[in-house]
């Protein structure tokens, strides 16, 4: 069974979490990251042995010591369902599923 919510207007909805994102098609634009206001994502920098560190938005400074900025779901558990970040995403890179009650 998955969590269902009766909307005000007596639509049912049933919310769809972020449960996965695409590395390979990820561009680290951030765009996911603005438009989320849950503090699910987190902005990484890989470099050319695959060591992660994290990275803040607009932070030019440090991009000759990375290989790519990826997005990642760093706080799953504060994701309300709302899929703005995939639907705001240009590679189309997220997984949404709903959650089991």
């Amino acid at each position: 069974m998955t969590y269902t919510v009766t909307l005000p207007g007596g639509k049912l909805w049933t919310p769809q979490f972020a449960e996965h994102i695409e590395e390979e098609k990820c561009i680290g634009c951030g765009r996911c990251f603005r438009v989320c206001g849950r503090d699910v994502l987190q902005l990484v920098g890989i470099d050319d042995e695959g060591e992660r560190m994290a990275v803040s938005l607009g932070d030019d400074d440090d991009d000759g010591e990375y290989e790519k900025k990826v997005m990642t779901i760093a706080n799953p558990e504060n994701c309300v369902g709302c899929e703005a970040c995939s639907k705001i995403c240009p590679k189309k890179c997220y997984t949404h599923a709903p959650a089991e009650a």
